[in-house]
């Protein structure tokens, strides 16, 4: 059973910073990429960062880079968004997903199925 829990979100002030942390468990053969999405009320899931589970390869959505750090342990299965310079408008439910295939949101060329509960970060002026 695939099991991914995010943890890290809270009230923070503008231009501060904030780490998210997922643990993921359980992934089936497959499932390759992990990614971090962001949900803003009255929007829908918009992709922020993506990183292969082997290999060095992972990145920020192409507006967020410079602010928006993904990175992963490798002997804990964790993977980590770092932010920076915190926006009013960065305030959203974050999520943590894995690959799926055939199944789910495509996010920088990979469908991704299996979702966290999210954790929210508030961002105040």
């Amino acid at each position: 059973q695939v099991q991914l829990v995010e943890s890290g979100g809270g009230s923070v002030q503008a231009g501060g910073s904030l780490r998210l942390s997922c643990s993921a468990s359980g992934l089936p053969d497959g499932s390759n990429h992990l990614a971090w999405f962001r949900q803003r009320t009255g929007s829908g899931r918009e992709g922020v960062a993506i990183v292969a589970l082997t290999g060095n390869y992972g990145r920020a959505a192409e507006s967020l880079r410079g602010r928006f750090w993904v990175s992963r342990d490798y002997a804990s299965n964790t993977v980590y968004l770092d932010i920076e310079r915190l926006k009013v408008e960065d305030s959203a439910k974050y999520f943590c997903a894995a690959e799926k295939n055939n199944d789910g949101v495509w996010f920088d060329g990979v469908r991704f199925g299996y979702w966290g509960q999210g954790t929210q970060v508030t961002v105040s002026s």
